[in-house]
């Protein structure tokens, strides 16, 4: 019974604190369009990216980051794991694949853009040792008034 209650209890914790990270890039457009919203697009090695990782933690999963991308923005998350274990489904892969060569064609990682509800790139930047604060002005700083 404790087991249960455990996992019960570890389940509603991980769904409480998850990120609203988007699977689908053209859902991710109507969204931001209907909502009129800017895209917040990572490009992450998830399983192998050292500074990738620490955008993770010390970005994405920040209370802050998670409470001004609620508000401003719709997040997702173009990964590209090398571990057999972690590889995505096909699609996902293809469709990541397809937003690298249209976004990130140094492959650069991490690669953070903002994009305008459109598509349009507003700004890019990598990995920043900077508080979560700090990497929330710097995406806002993209967006000229």
């Amino acid at each position: 019974m404790k087991n249960y209650i455990s996992i019960l209890f570890f389940f509603t914790i991980s769904v409480f604190y998850a990120q609203n990270w988007q699977t689908n890039f053209e859902e991710a457009k109507m969204i931001a369009s209907k909502e009129n919203k800017n895209i917040v697009l990572v490009f992450s090695g998830s399983d192998w990216c050292a500074p990738c990782m620490k955008l993770e933690k010390n970005i994405w999963m920040s209370d802050e980051f998670k409470a001004e991308s609620e508000k401003n923005w719709v997040t997702y998350k173009a990964d590209f794991p090398k571990k057999k274990v972690n590889q995505l489904a096909p699609e996902l892969t293809e469709q990541n694949k397809k937003l690298a060569e249209k976004y990130n064609k140094g492959g650069s990682f991490p690669l953070v853009v903002l994009l305008d509800p459109n598509g349009k790139v507003l700004g890019m930047t990598g990995f920043k040792n900077v508080s979560a604060e700090e990497y929330i002005q710097l995406l806002h700083s993209f967006v000229k008034k």
